[in-house]
């Protein structure tokens, strides 16, 4: 395993559930800093909610003040009203302070995270990244990382809340009404919640399909716009089209589905909130007409059931975007979930070079189990000489070099530089020690400069130069208008 991989993110990948293996990121040991915001925030939300309940209150005493004939004395209504204000106040700074509060540890979460994902797929052997399509990886990484961010934002900042809130109404509506106004309350929204759940549950198989085609279609266009040459010397631009298009046609019926089961979702959402709202609100009504009841305790009722559907609403979204989140998550950790194949092993020493003669002694290697490719291959090159390797397409000679590199481990025999086993030494210095100038010329979005010192980052200006020169590529360079700064 790659020490820099938190073995949290690992153990995500072996079917732990995204939710319990993201709590080390959120609750970090040994980081008090960390977890004393997450303890402040936590507080912060209680306290937002407990204004946010006493808000209606306020509300309702200050109707019920102003209800009464012959009056009370006017420092009443205007205490109550005052205190309506700051109520609302802090009912926002709070929630506010609690964001900003938190915003560091959900951050520092998603860096973490994302860093690992990275790390991880750097660890894994040249066979994965071969064998897989660039545009589809790249598209399930990105979509991982955007949903950590959404699931931290929605289960910590709406999620979470919406459910303390829908506590302390049931709660108050017991105490300052009665017993049914709460059971009702609570029933609406246990109705509305399952429904909720079943319906968004039903959909995900939608969602699923589109994330699918999404990614075979975008995977299609990377690959096909990465060969723009090639789809240009043999004409096959309506060839590419057509199997974009293809691509497009199925995510587009993936996409009608989904829209068609949202809008049952939102039409069912709607009947259950207006039928609890219409049975509180009966009861309200007839609380009053028995005198059990004051026109504050019917805007009270009113006002609450109003503030809670609100969040209620959006909830319906939010487990829609947190569903999504855990589906985009569940296929990045499907990739972290891929193990290494080839790793250090235990105690692995840095390679000793001493003058650089490499071997390889009876090698046997395959890329399919199947078909072998090298079969006993022995030979040895001396520190200082140089060696051609010739051969027809296929023979091997691109496979010995993955091997002295150690991107695949041999199924027999032994590689070799200066006596020491490359599988015995680590994989970081082996690389360090080899230069290479491949066959297909790669390039980094970036500067002349970045490319050229990229085998050794953090090299100076005049030892870019200089092997630039040894290249003779140097003039050449210097005529162009931005130099060693031009993009390629």
């Amino acid at each position: 395993m790659n020490a820099a991989t938190p073995p949290s993110v690992l153990d995500a990948a072996k079917g732990r559930h995204p939710l319990r293996s993201l709590a080390p990121y959120l609750w970090p040991a040994g980081q008090l800093e960390m977890r004393a915001r997450v303890v402040l925030a936590v507080l912060l939300l209680i306290a937002a909610k407990v204004a946010s309940v006493y808000t209606p209150i306020f509300y309702k005493q200050a109707i019920d003040a102003l209800s009464v004939k012959g009056g009370l004395p006017l420092i009443l209504p205007v205490g109550v009203i005052l205190a309506y204000g700051a109520a609302r106040v802090l009912s926002l700074a709070f929630g506010e302070l609690r964001d900003a509060i938190f915003a560091k540890v959900a951050q520092r979460a998603i860096r973490r995270t994302g860093l690992a994902t990275f790390q991880h797929l750097h660890a894994l052997s040249l066979r994965f990244h071969l064998d897989r399509q660039t545009g589809g990886l790249s598209r399930a990484i990105e979509r991982g990382n955007a949903a950590i961010d959404t699931l931290l934002r929605f289960m910590l900042f709406n999620i979470l809340p919406t459910l303390v809130e829908i506590l302390f109404v049931v709660a108050v509506l017991w105490w300052i009404l009665d017993l049914w106004f709460a059971l009702v309350t609570l029933a609406t929204v246990a109705l509305y919640l399952a429904f909720t759940l079943w319906v968004t549950e039903w959909r995900t198989k939608y969602r699923r399909q589109m994330n699918e085609t999404d990614q075979e279609a975008n995977t299609k266009a990377i690959d096909s716009l990465l060969n723009f040459e090639t789809v240009k010397y043999f004409g096959n631009e309506d060839h590419e089209a057509r199997r974009y298009e293809a691509s497009l046609i199925r995510y587009e019926r993936a996409a009608v589905r989904s829209q068609v089961s949202l809008s049952l979702l939102n039409i069912g959402q709607a009947a259950i909130i207006a039928i609890g709202l219409t049975a509180v609100m009966w009861m309200a009504a007839q609380g009053i007409v028995d005198g059990r009841l004051t026109v504050g305790d019917f805007v009270l009722a009113n006002t609450y059931l109003i503030q809670l559907y609100l969040p209620l609403n959006f909830f319906g979204f939010v487990y829609r975007e947190v569903k999504q989140a855990l589906v985009d998550i569940e296929k990045m950790f499907s990739l972290l979930g891929v193990p290494q194949e080839v790793t250090d092993a235990p105690g692995a020493q840095p390679l000793q070079v001493q003058g650089g003669t490499v071997s390889f002694t009876d090698v046997e290697f395959g890329y399919d189990p199947r078909r072998a490719i090298l079969k006993g291959v022995t030979f040895t090159v001396p520190a200082g000489h140089t060696v051609a390797i010739v051969g027809p397409t296929g023979a091997g000679k691109s496979t010995i070099s993955r091997l002295l590199f150690r991107f695949y481990d041999i199924t027999a025999g032994s590689v070799r530089i200066d006596g020491q086993d490359i599988r015995e030494i680590t994989q970081a210095s082996l690389r360090a020690a080899i230069g290479i100038v491949p066959q297909d010329t790669v390039l980094f979005n970036d500067t002349i400069r970045y490319n050229i010192a990229y085998g050794r980052p953090g090299a100076s200006d005049e030892e870019v130069e200089a092997a630039a020169r040894m290249a003779r590529i140097h003039d050449f360079v210097l005529r162009l208008p931005d130099g060693y700064e031009t993009k390629v």
